[in-house]
């Protein structure tokens, strides 16, 4: 199973919500029509179904309204499956919402540069993170732009506890690793839950801890390279980030039983422990995870994170070293279009832009905007605020690298030689040699 959609399943994904085909054609657009999309039927395609969808095509007819452009969106639980299959069949549509930016770089000869249907890429990207606009450019042209986007560099933390124990959050890099120390020779507990086991995709957790300090020691254009096979795992600026993951995680007393009981702990139940007291019973501090792991905590947490209670649990973004860069690491959903047309171009406009989300949308707690000026008013949940707010103050943003590497590697070798030197059958060297030896070259 793809750990992409493991990641991103922040809702989780129920039924398979496949609507009719109808595929309304959006001709040349803007002949006889005063020169707008008026009139214009424009169809979607995307992975999200049920709820959200319903949502998404909610705010879609608001817009309808003042726009003139009918839009009807389609989910499809098997999107990648779909979409390959339609625009091989020549009969697309018109706008693609990809949840990983390796499908929508494997379809630029069918789709169209967002620069040709005369969108201001520029305009749009101007009040987003440096790495947000140009996830999906090929040859200096753009095939997509976020939508809705997610953060991973969160540490949540249960405050009460925190304030129990008279910790506080670290916002330096320094302030974290005498944190760490405070809880350990205090003998508090343990700094950080970690769960490395998800089934056949076990290990994915850690790709995410090594992507955190690559993106911070490396940059935005190292990082890229080395998504590109360019920069090899054995490198100097990898080799860093894993040493740096290894002080944090790997020393002793970091994780209660070390790197082999991460192993085994489920990743969806690993922050559990942040609720429980004292060392005897496990009790740990912190735990790096994305926003969707809300929906894997204990019930009465997540009706505390409903109502709006941050008691209990609460998140700080991950400190980036001195000297290098506030990051965020995240995922996000590309939009793509397929038909060139003046309707086609008005709703990407709409969608990739920052009143998207206005019209309704922003009320799903799965929705995060790309855009630095977004009205926050719009959120219904502070958590939403705060990672818009966290968001908007980190420099860099660094698409999910797994996720973009070559499937054997990404979702692979990667997954399984991290596993092994977390738990010490390897040392970081040899994963990584294994991991460099196993890139299609």
């Amino acid at each position: 199973m793809g750990m992409s959609q493991h990641r991103r399943f922040l809702v989780p994904i129920v039924g398979l919500g496949i609507v009719g085909m109808a595929l309304a054609g959006c001709s040349g657009g803007g002949e006889g029509d005063g020169g707008g999309g008026e009139g214009e039927t424009v169809t979607i395609m995307g992975g999200f179904t049920d709820a959200q969808a319903a949502a998404f095509q909610a705010d879609l007819d608001v817009w309808s309204e003042t726009s003139g452009i009918t839009v009807t969106y389609d989910g499809n639980t098997d999107f990648q499956t779909a979409i390959v299959a339609r625009a091989t069949a020549g009969n697309p549509p018109d706008i693609a919402i990809y949840p990983q930016p390796g499908v929508l770089k494997s379809q630029t000869q069918s789709l169209f540069p967002l620069e040709e249907l005369g969108i201001d890429v520029e305009g749009i990207t101007a009040d987003e993170a440096n790495g947000l606009g140009t996830i999906a450019q090929v040859d200096g042209q753009t095939y997509g732009l976020p939508y809705s986007i997610n953060v991973k560099s969160l540490v949540w933390y249960n405050p009460a506890a925190f304030s129990a124990a008279g910790l506080e959050i670290p916002t330096t890099d320094a302030e974290m690793t005498a944190l760490q120390e405070t809880i350990i020779s205090d003998n508090l507990g343990y700094p950080w839950c970690v769960g490395l086991e998800s089934g056949a995709a076990t290990g994915w957790p850690a790709t995410d801890w090594l992507e955190e300090y690559v993106l911070r020691f490396g940059g935005l254009d190292t990082y890229n390279d080395w998504i590109a096979g360019d920069v090899l795992f054995d490198s100097d600026v990898v080799n860093e980030a894993g040493d740096k993951v290894a002080q944090e995680l790997l020393e002793p007393g970091k994780i209660n039983g070390g790197g082999s009981a991460a192993a085994t702990t489920a990743f969806q139940t690993a922050g559990n422990q942040l609720f429980v007291s004292g060392k005897d019973n496990g009790q740990c501090f912190m735990m790096r995870q994305g926003s969707f792991i809300a929906d894997f905590f204990p019930d009465e947490i997540k009706a505390q994170i409903q109502d709006n209670d941050l008691t209990n649990i609460d998140f700080f973004q991950l400190p980036s070293p001195e000297g290098t860069d506030t990051a965020m690491l995240g995922g996000g959903d590309l939009v793509g279009a397929f038909t060139n047309s003046e309707a086609v171009k008005e709703v990407v406009e709409y969608i990739t832009g920052v009143e998207f989300g206005t019209n309704g949308y922003a009320s799903q707690a799965i929705f995060l905007s790309p855009h630095n000026d977004f009205d926050t008013s719009f959120y219904t949940t502070e958590f939403q605020k705060k990672a818009q707010e966290l968001l908007a103050s980190s420099t860099l943003f660094g698409f999910d690298a797994s996720d973009q590497m070559p499937g054997e590697v990404g979702s692979g070798t990667e997954w399984t030689e991290l596993t092994s030197w977390f738990t010490g059958q390897k040392t970081m060297e040899q994963a990584f040699q294994t991991i460099d030896a196993s890139w299609p070259r």
